[in-house]
């Protein structure tokens, strides 16, 4: 995507849906923007008859039930008067959980240190499918440390963000650590832009249903 693609549509994301998915993810993103969350990834399924899951966050990385469900209530509206979903369908609007999706740049770069399970769309060093540990990122690719290396296989392999297709965290003790720790620091920087005593309450965090 082409910086001025991306200021045309608010989208930074580097792995962005295709079909109807697409369509709908045109429909929620200025919506998103317009309360203050990103969109993370738009999916629709037939679990449960059909379900539509729009995995949403704040800028800093958090998302709370609260969130959830204001997020909910804004896209609704603008959901109903597009009508891209020909048959009935429940929303699930959802935070990205701990071993979440990455779709941006920055996602990776957050999360150095951490094992990701990627695939790609084309071949890159032989393979289109990789986990291991971020070792490194820049503006054009990833280095993941493998840690499944086969017989003869460097230890390490660049992949060029253009042929990520798919990309999430592994859920390790570490991770939820880091995970954990991020949130909190997260979180009491909001409080403080708010003006809330830092002691004042958590709210309690929503589960990502994938």
């Amino acid at each position: 995507m082409t910086e001025n693609a991306v200021e045309q549509t608010g989208d930074d994301r580097i792995i962005r849906e295709t079909g109807i998915d697409a369509r709908i993810a045109l429909i929620v993103q200025p919506v998103l923007r317009a309360i203050g969350f990103r969109l993370v990834r738009i999916r629709l399924s037939g679990q449960n008859g059909l379900t539509l899951q729009i995995m949403a966050e704040r800028e800093d990385g958090t998302m709370t039930v609260q969130d959830c469900e204001e997020v909910s209530r804004a896209v609704s509206p603008a959901l109903d008067v597009d009508d891209p979903i020909e048959k009935a369908y429940h929303l699930e609007v959802s935070s990205p959980g701990i071993d979440r999706p990455l779709v941006r740049k920055s996602d990776f770069g957050n999360w150095i240190g951490h094992i990701v399970k990627m695939e790609t769309s084309v071949m890159v060093a032989d393979r289109k499918r990789f986990r291991g540990k971020i070792a490194e990122v820049d503006e054009e690719s990833i280095l993941i440390q493998r840690d499944q290396a086969a017989y003869g296989e460097e230890p390490t392999v660049r992949v060029p963000f253009e042929t990520i297709s798919d990309a999430r965290l592994i859920l390790t003790d570490d991770l939820i650590r880091d995970a954990l720790s991020k949130d909190n620091q997260a979180r009491k920087e909001a409080r403080k832009r708010r003006g809330e005593p830092e002691d004042a309450p958590e709210d309690e965090e929503t589960e990502t249903e994938d």
